[in-house]
């Protein structure tokens, strides 16, 4: 599957947010070695380095489109990208900060790896995660049901995932306890207003829908985009803003754990 980080970067205002909330409750005051763990295009990452000027900070992320860009466009003392697979890598020992935003629920089984990235850790170590809870919105349900219906089931069964995409705050919560941290975990409901044209059916394209079009050719993504447009148009109406323009609330559900190894 790949990643366009152009697209990506599309909602940069909405995306951003949960990430500054998540590492606003990190307090490592001089950290020599911080982790962005699926860092995307990079300018996250960025704000960490300047953040923690003194610390090495390396951002590492799956997607060679991701790192390219990462590379190409993101820059300050201390920063560097690297490719990694978040499935088979573990933190060095002497990491201070690891930070993963809206990762982890690409990848089946995160519980079993966060639980063993945690008791690898060091003592004082900082953990921060967060992950998008909204897989029961209609934005995530239309999508499935649209999936398996007969006419993309032969190409698309078992591409979108749901039940173990990402787990309760109550599950995150006692694998920190469990692994020894002090942990925060807590979630938030964003009211996010979208504006133009199939604004969700454009959100989407940079993250949900990319194994959808990974799978299918250009008339076929045209097509389902389409079908799918026109649902979600239904379940998230628009409504004409102060300017006349047209405006979409999209409610967008995340999860957040924060925790320091003791």
């Amino acid at each position: 599957m790949k990643w366009d980080p152009e697209k990506y970067v599309q909602f940069a205002d909405h995306r951003d947010r949960p990430f500054f909330d998540l590492t606003g409750r990190i307090a490592a005051n001089a950290p020599k070695l911080v982790v962005d763990l699926g860092c995307g295009p990079g300018p996250l990452t960025r704000s960490l380095a300047e953040r923690w000027p003194e610390a090495r900070v390396v951002g590492l992320d799956s997607s060679d489109e991701m790192v390219q860009k990462a590379r190409a466009t993101q820059h300050s003392p201390g920063l560097e990208f690297e490719h990694a697979d978040a499935t088979t890598w573990m933190p060095d020992p002497g990491t201070d900060v690891l930070v993963s935003n809206a990762m982890l629920q690409w990848i089946p089984g995160h519980q079993e790896l966060m639980a063993k990235w945690l008791d690898a850790l060091r003592p004082g170590a900082w953990f921060a995660v967060q992950v998008p809870g909204n897989f029961s919105s209609p934005s995530h349900v239309l999508m499935r049901e649209l999936a398996a219906s007969d006419r993309w089931a032969p190409q698309l069964a078992g591409v979108l995932r749901h039940k173990d995409a990402v787990g309760e705050p109550a599950d995150y919560l006692k694998i920190l306890l469990a692994a020894g941290f002090e942990a925060d975990v807590w979630e938030t409901t964003y009211g996010q207003i979208l504006s133009g044209k199939d604004p969700v059916l454009e959100w989407v394209r940079g993250t949900a829908l990319r194994p959808v079009l990974a799978k299918l050719n250009a008339a076929e993504a045209a097509e389902f985009e389409a079908d799918y447009a026109r649902l979600v148009a239904r379940a998230y109406p628009s409504f004409e803003g102060a300017d006349g323009g047209l405006l979409t609330m999209f409610p967008f559900r995340r999860i957040f754990m924060v925790g320091r190894k003791r």
